[in-house]
């Protein structure tokens, strides 16, 4: 019987095959809620669902029909990592008001999608297999677009950060670290360990209602006790739907929903998600002792931006004294960086040593104990003058063993934006959806550095029409993006526009890597080469 649910999964789920062939070497912290609006016609009923043949009902016909078993594929084996979760989606999605409009709010934004899907790229292949190991549903690896639309950075008004949208007590409690060197909330392999333990205990609280689960996620499990408390006081029903819940709790378990809809359904409502290769993108490699991220940078040969990226939660310019010291590595870099971080001695993990002002310090006093200029002192500190308050934090080269290398060191890692990276001022426009992970990732800097060039807080909101300051590194704009092959079938419904749109290329490009003749069209079943960004997949 495992085998014929395969087939479901295989031909109910699966939307085009694709194989690779190598490579080439808003600032908001939930989706928001739709204005009430009238219903979009559908063409089923509300309980369409209680109409449907079973899974086991629909393997038999395809079993006999003729489908072999070399012909099903295990879900580990499909190449799109939305069409893994898609065949393991589990949960019924009843057609009522609140999830329609959810769900035209999502098939009325693609571009919002497209966004999610371009963040959710290097992190999400981790979650599914996480939760795959755990034995959870698929569904919940659609809950951070809800909660953050898959931001590392989100913030809300209510001091929830992260991906996950960890409370500070709530991270507490389950073990995520926050102080001034690093946030857990933000660190994507922590907090993703903290949510999973998370929703699994309040599934087991909760009298083992996923839905209800959810529900606790956003509203805290002594809300939805109550609740379900309430009604069993007066004989009533205790699923989700049944509870008398705050009116944002009511609006975000329709919101996953909805998801799940548009996700196991995209064609028909005309949808497209973009492709995201099944494999694994980061590897996670343990220091085991604190690193500057410079030289962390350095020795993945990567961009010291690409690096913070992928590991948000470290705030300042190394990881945290006191840990953890783990750093997140593009898969393809791991080899590299393992193997420079054997050869390098301990000593020069750090280019830089904290140094705390004491009473009685003056620069010139530092400067002379570390044998750097105050020059330099002056400029790797960025301090209009030589005042300097007892307790403030200084850096210090730890490379100082001459007046020389201070300086030159001061030089080149002066957070000055011009000197830094250039003197291409870029002036960018907040356009809607627009956030400061998006932006950081468009022109190669960080986030901090966004931050501090545009003195915003972590708690700012970006308004449409802003304009904010960008010092971009002109030899990274330069950089040839590193491409890899696809080999992509077309499906039935195929057009050479939703192709392209799914893997980010233009349709003309298509046409000239398979010598399309432009009188002839696309069939089902034909294969297609595409050359793709490597960082987009």
């Amino acid at each position: 019987m495992t085998v014929r649910i395969s087939a479901v999964i295989l031909l109910a789920f699966l939307s085009g095959c694709v194989s690779t062939t190598g490579s080439q070497s808003d600032n908001t912290t939930s989706v928001p809620t739709p204005e009430t609006k009238p219903v979009k016609p559908q063409t089923l009923a509300a309980n369409f669902h209680r109409n449907t043949a079973s899974a086991e009902e629909i393997a038999e016909r395809l079993w006999v029909s003729g489908i072999t078993e070399e012909q099903l594929l295990d879900a580990t084996e499909l190449e799109d990592l939305w069409q893994r979760i898609q065949s393991q989606l589990s949960f019924k999605v009843p057609q009522t008001r609140p999830i329609i409009e959810q769900r035209n709010f999502y098939t009325d934004n693609q571009a919002f999608l497209d966004r999610v899907a371009g963040r959710a790229q290097p992190f999400l292949y981790y979650i599914v297999k996480e939760l795959e190991k755990r034995e959870m549903p698929l569904e919940l690896a659609l809950l951070p677009i809800v909660e953050s639309a898959f931001d590392p950075m989100a913030y809300s008004p209510s001091r929830a950060a992260g991906m996950w949208q960890f409370m500070p007590i709530t991270a507490k409690r389950f073990g995520l670290k926050q102080n001034s060197w690093y946030d857990g909330r933000r660190d994507v392999i922590e907090s993703t360990q903290a949510a999973l333990d998370y929703l699994q205990y309040l599934y087991n609280t909760l009298e083992h209602d996923w839905l209800n689960a959810i529900a606790a996620y956003n509203a805290g499990e002594g809300r939805i006790m109550r609740a379900i408390q309430a009604n069993k006081k007066r004989r009533l029903p205790t699923d989700f739907w049944s509870l008398d819940l705050p009116a944002e709790t009511t609006a975000f378990v329709p919101k996953l929903l909805a998801l799940v809809d548009v996700l196991q359904r995209p064609e028909e409502f005309q949808i497209v998600w973009k492709f995201i290769a099944n494999e694994p993108k980061i590897a996670v490699v343990d220091i085991g002792r604190q690193l500057d991220l410079a030289v962390a940078a350095d020795m993945a040969d990567m961009s010291l931006a690409d690096l913070q990226a992928l590991n948000p939660g470290f705030i300042q310019w190394a990881t945290a004294p006191e840990g953890p010291h783990q750093l997140v590595i593009p898969i393809e870099k791991k080899s590299t960086f393992t193997e420079k971080l054997a050869q390098t001695p301990a000593d020069r993990f750090m280019q830089w040593q904290p140094y705390q002002v004491k009473s009685g310090d003056t620069l010139g006093a530092i400067a002379r104990r570390y044998s750097i200029s105050v020059e330099a002192l002056t400029r790797l500190n960025q301090l209009s003058n030589n005042t300097i308050r007892i307790g403030q934090t200084l850096l210090i080269p730890r490379a100082s063993d001459n007046a020389a290398m201070g300086v030159e060191l001061a030089k080149t890692t002066n957070t000055n934006a011009a000197e830094k990276l250039g003197t291409n001022k870029i002036d960018h426009t907040i356009t809607r959806g627009d956030t400061l992970w998006d932006i950081s990732r468009k022109y190669d800097v960080t986030v901090a550095q966004l931050r501090k060039w545009n003195k915003l807080s972590a708690s700012t909101v970006l308004n449409e029409g802003q304009t904010l300051q960008i010092w971009q590194n002109t030899v990274n704009k330069n950089e040839t993006p590193k491409t890899r092959t696809l080999n992509y079938r077309v499906r039935p419904g195929d057009s050479l526009a939703k192709i392209a749109q799914r893997f980010s290329v233009s349709v003309d490009d298509i046409v000239k890597w398979n010598n399309i003749k432009a009188e002839r069209f696309i069939q089902p079943g034909q294969q297609l080469m595409l050359l793709v960004d490597n960082n987009a997949v």
